[in-house]
């Protein structure tokens, strides 16, 4: 029941009737007391740059920046580390362009992740409908959200702390990507790393000492049950971010004391006095400025209503997302010819963007009772809990959204044993029903008709979901543009399912099967777990616990866990599929990068703040190194 406390600030975006509820206005008036003593919003003089930044251009509407050294649009996972590194040069000029603005006080409680994917914090992108995939979300369209803030996703997402298997990183090597082996990609892990994990930060895989903290998140009293159960199931514990990788761990996170560490906060606020890095908030870039020879220049964007060109002497680097760097490439000319072509968009560089997409999926709807509540849900009434998460950063306000551990497993449709085709991700405090249907089942978009029939009666009842997240999809899906007008929403086809062996689904279903095996086991007995077996609307023609059940069940419930990658590839010119080669260079446009996780170019076995952190960290080194710095 910790999750009730997401429906805090939703009374303020959302117009509901139970928000005159006295104990919500209390637990909000607990937080209000001290917000404005601990939280340093972003400096209003950054945005106002009108003056000492811009001149007209002469017989132009539009305005004209004076010139920067580097142009880094996009301040999430990746671009906040490369304009902060890039910086570091003090004789280089930095601007970085963000479309969001700035988060608040209640954006640091690590509980209301899933509150804030329902607010203007989120670019709020959905998939188009397909068939057989999705059904049991509203238009059958599965939500793919996206961080649209100073600091990007890291400021919405769940702060969990991933790095991937080492054999990740051996495939893109592979592929012909020099430089990006697990070798060659540690150092930049452990570079922006500051280790609070305990006896773990000294077995050589962590580093104290980095701009962004790692640390382990609340833990329930059942969290040791799951942990204790992959035991019993053959598993071991591990730290996860080491080559021990297979096995069961708490989640390592990027929280510092208690709250939220977003790149934000670790990589931008504590360096915005530097002299050469300007910072624009609500900066919506609409286009890369090329000129006849295929060359970057700069960028147009629009705040405030006014469009302004700002340009770069050295170099543009796109770091806006797997959704948005494509979009802003195919905006320019740089995309598949036909497809521009449609649009009325001249093309500059015939490339692929945009056309592989893979996307981490997970079952939500594998819920199990318990005859007791591990954590009592009055707590986030009391105000001393309040007081106890404001001065000291500990309680139940420090959960990861309910989410406290994770397990590596191989269900067999891998031939490697020790690379895994699943990610268990536990939730001890609950399932959806956590927090009454309010939050996360809008945030994930299920229809209601399918949360009151089957998750409802679990409101009042103690309960936990183990969720499978397929880690290697065989399908793969796509995006285009809707429109060449900047602001219309791209289009976005997941194509869950849709391997022809039907191998996506039918690895699901064996993770099914491993945690009603882990139910069972003598951890999870001392709660008497049991499943909860009312049958999801849709698929009551099905035996419940048949194999065909499932899969109907897999086919309704499955969502994205938003960790989309690869619609700009990295791989060498000889890759058709490739849009960026290993230094992160546009293939035939000089003076253009991307640096954010659309460039990876195969499915890994983690979440995908960690790498897309680290591919910030390596992308700023080759840049210095490519303009002799380093």
């Amino acid at each position: 029941m910790l999750i009730c406390l997401l429906v805090l600030l939703v009374s303020v975006t959302f117009n509901e009737a139970i928000f005159t509820d006295e104990r919500w206005q209390t637990v909000q008036r607990n937080f209000e007391k001290y917000a404005h003593s601990t939280h340093k919003p972003f400096p209003e003089t950054y945005a106002d740059f009108g003056k000492s930044m811009s001149l007209k251009h002469r017989n132009s509407s539009k305005i004209l920046l004076v010139d920067y050294d580097f142009i880094v649009v996009g301040s999430g996972s990746s671009g906040a580390v490369v304009a902060s590194r890039l910086s570091e040069i003090f004789s280089w000029k930095i601007l970085l362009l963000e479309a969001g603005n700035s988060g608040n006080f209640l954006t640091t409680v690590p509980l209301l992740a899933a509150l804030f994917q329902l607010t203007p914090y989120n670019w709020n992108y959905t998939t188009e409908p397909q068939e057989g995939v999705c059904l049991g979300m509203v238009g059958q369209k599965c939500a793919w959200p996206r961080g649209k803030a100073l600091g990007g996703s890291s400021v919405i997402n769940y702060m969990i702390y991933t790095r991937g298997n080492p054999k990740d990183y051996e495939k893109w090597y592979n592929l012909g990507n020099d430089g990006w082996s697990y070798p060659d990609v540690l150092p930049y892990f452990k570079k922006s790393e500051n280790c609070k994990l305990g006896k773990e930060c000294s077995n050589g895989y962590h580093t104290q000492g980095g701009l962004w903290s790692v640390m382990y998140a609340f833990k329930s009293r059942i969290t040791e049950a799951f942990v204790e159960a992959g035991v019993e199931m053959g598993g071991k514990i591990v730290d996860y971010n080491s080559e021990d990788f297979m096995g069961f761990s708490p989640f390592q996170a990027n929280i510092n004391r208690g709250r939220r560490h977003s790149v934000a906060d670790a990589f931008l606020y504590p360096f915005v006095t530097r002299k050469n890095l300007k910072i624009l908030t609500s900066a919506r870039v609409t286009k890369v400025l090329l000129d006849d020879t295929g060359s970057a220049y700069g960028v147009e964007f629009q705040k405030r209503g006014k469009t302004y060109i700002a340009r770069a002497s050295k170099e543009v680097i796109l770091s806006a997302g797997t959704f948005n760097s494509p979009q802003l490439l195919m905006l320019s000319g740089i995309g598949p010819r036909e497809h521009l072509s449609e649009l009325g968009i001249p093309t500059v560089r015939n490339l692929p963007v945009g056309q592989r997409l893979y996307d981490h999926i997970a079952y939500v709807g594998l819920a199990f009772k318990i005859n007791e509540t591990v954590e009592p849900p009055e707590a986030i009434f009391n105000p001393a809990e309040t007081f106890k998460w404001v001065f000291s950063g500990t309680g139940v306000f420090t959960s990861l959204a309910g989410v406290e551990a994770l397990g590596y497993i191989n269900t067999g449709s891998i031939p490697d044993p020790k690379y895994p085709d699943i990610e268990l991700i536990f939730a001890g405090v609950g399932s959806l029903e956590s927090d009454f249907g309010l939050v996360v089942a809008n945030e994930l978009r299920i229809k209601r008709e399918i949360y009151n029939a089957v998750f409802k009666s679990l409101e009042l009842t103690p309960a936990y979901t183990i969720m499978p997240m397929l880690l290697h999809p065989k399908s793969r899906g796509y995006m285009k543009l809707n429109s060449k007008n900047p602001y219309d929403r791209p289009l976005f086809y997941g194509n869950y399912f849709s391997d022809p062996e039907g191998n996506d689904i039918k690895t699901l279903l064996a993770a099914v099967r491993y945690i009603q095996k882990m139910s069972q086991t003598t951890p999870f007995q001392r709660f008497g777990s049991r499943i909860h077996d009312t049958p999801i609307p849709g698929c009551e023609e099905f035996v419940f616990d048949s194999d065909e059940y499932w899969f109907c069940a897999l086919r309704t419930l499955t969502v994205s866990l938003h960790h989309q990658i690869g619609t700009c590839k990295m791989g060498p010119n000889s890759d058709e599929e490739a849009v960026v080669d290993e230094k992160l260079k546009v293939h035939g446009i000089s003076g253009l990068r991307v640096i954010d996780s659309s460039v990876i170019p195969v499915t890994l076995s983690a979440h995908t703040s960690a790498p897309a952190v680290m591919i910030g960290e390596k992308g700023a080194d080759i840049i210095k190194q490519d303009w002799g710095v380093l």
